[in-house]
């Protein structure tokens, strides 16, 4: 008895140890840039592993490559989404997501023409209600301007083909009557969520959509990072073919930007437009 006893006791460590540490492997491996679980496809150990929704996700593997992201380019480009460049020549995107203004993108705007840098500012409906004159000038120094959606909702959960439509059409309708101009089918889905269902939806109306291969957390407006922990993240994870997301309301990103582009410069790296991927 002592002997049975004593396998089951081992049988059962055994499996908890093993059952700990493929956790511990799938939560440094797909953690992803918001907190809740992925589910799309993931490359692990050679394998990609297929799932339906989730949240945009990265892993940081090594100082000065590109992430291991949970879907990759082969995959999103049937959509025509994508979240980097496969390239090995040092060129970065700059990205900034705005549902609203604070008086932080006016320091954005200046560091951008200082350094003739183009960027693609997605926004929402509230940005273009409260903001005008601001998303005029994005467009008049040459930025692009694309779709966050009108309300910024959970997109993967939108299963009504009419609805998907609506939240992209409306932001399109109010950037034209704001600035005069069609908006450029270039969209990014709120908090990284998305499923195969309404990346296809955004394809079949025309869009390209676009993630991102470079973060940080820069959003909560009263829990900003300090310069040392922005530039930590920003410039150790820099990478050939980056697509650079920051929030415009970030206080730290307005004080730091000149800065940052600046050291990025210095690293060999130049500013390249969406419109070239």
């Amino acid at each position: 008895m002592r002997r049975i006893f004593s396998r089951k006791c081992l049988a059962t460590a055994a499996l908890f140890v093993f059952s700990f540490l493929i956790g511990r492997f799938a939560a440094q491996t797909l953690a992803p840039y918001q907190t809740s679980q992925i589910n799309s496809p993931v490359q692990a150990a050679g394998q990609q592993l297929l799932f339906h929704e989730g949240n945009w996700g990265l892993s940081f593997q090594e100082e000065g490559k590109p992430p291991v992201a949970n879907a990759s380019m082969d995959y999103l480009s049937q959509f025509n989404a994508f979240y980097a460049q496969d390239t090995e020549e040092k060129v970065l995107y700059l990205t900034f997501d705005a549902g609203y203004e604070n008086g932080n993108t006016a320091a954005i705007l200046n560091a951008l023409k200082k350094h003739q840098a183009p960027a693609t500012f997605f926004l929402v409906g509230n940005y273009l209600e409260t903001s005008p004159e601001l998303v005029k000038r994005m467009v008049e120094e040459g930025h692009t301007v694309g779709n966050h959606t009108f309300h910024h909702p959970d997109m993967s959960k939108i299963a009504s083909k009419e609805a998907f439509e609506k939240e992209l059409t409306d932001l399109e309708t109010l950037y034209q009557q704001v600035t005069g101009q069609t908006m450029k089918k270039y969209y990014r889905p709120p908090q990284g969520k998305y499923n195969e269902e309404n990346l296809q939806m955004a394809c079949d109306m025309g869009y390209k959509t676009f993630f991102w291969s470079l973060a940080y957390v820069d959003w909560y407006e009263d829990k900003q990072p300090s310069k040392e922990e922005a530039f930590k993240k920003l410039l150790g994870r820099i990478h050939p073919g980056a697509i650079v997301l920051l929030h415009s309301t970030s206080k730290t990103n307005g004080q730091i930007l000149d800065e940052l582009l600046t050291k990025w410069e210095e690293m060999g790296y130049r500013f390249g437009s969406l419109d070239e991927l």
